[in-house]
């Protein structure tokens, strides 16, 4: 009997500062590009929970105000450097400490970013819609 497979579920946010920009990370995960911190949620932890966990751990940041945007699919993306479906529960955030920034080893490089300056970028599909959806 062949083993069923299932979509991942993850959280990631878009995190503003005090000067309503928002952080972008480069992960070599998207080839390059850039997207927003986050990952998978764990068995037994809420969403909200996963996400506050999941950008202290890829930036050291703490976040508040979390609201959520939208839900997307990923399914099989050719920027992503393995073949995965995804779910992806994407929120927003505030952080009140945007200067201590500790990336881990999952992103090489980041930016703090308003609307106009991201819609010039690289970025990955996914935080590109997600941009669009933010006022």
């Amino acid at each position: 009997m062949t083993e069923k497979k299932y979509p991942i579920t993850t959280v990631g946010a878009l995190i503003f500062n005090e000067k309503n920009e928002f952080l972008l990370v480069k992960t070599y995960k998207w080839k390059g590009k850039y997207g927003v911190p986050g990952g998978k949620i764990d068995m037994g932890e809420t969403a909200e929970y996963a996400l506050h966990r999941e950008i202290k751990e890829e930036t050291n940041l703490s976040v508040e105000n979390v609201k959520f945007i939208v839900m997307q699919d990923c399914i099989f993306s050719e920027e992503f450097h393995t073949p995965k479906h995804f779910i992806f529960l994407n929120y927003s955030c505030v952080t009140k400490n945007p200067e201590e920034i500790i990336l881990n080893d999952e992103a090489h490089e980041y930016i703090w970013v308003n609307k106009q300056e991201a819609a010039k970028m690289d970025l990955n599909l996914p935080t590109k819609k997600l941009i669009e959806m933010i006022g």
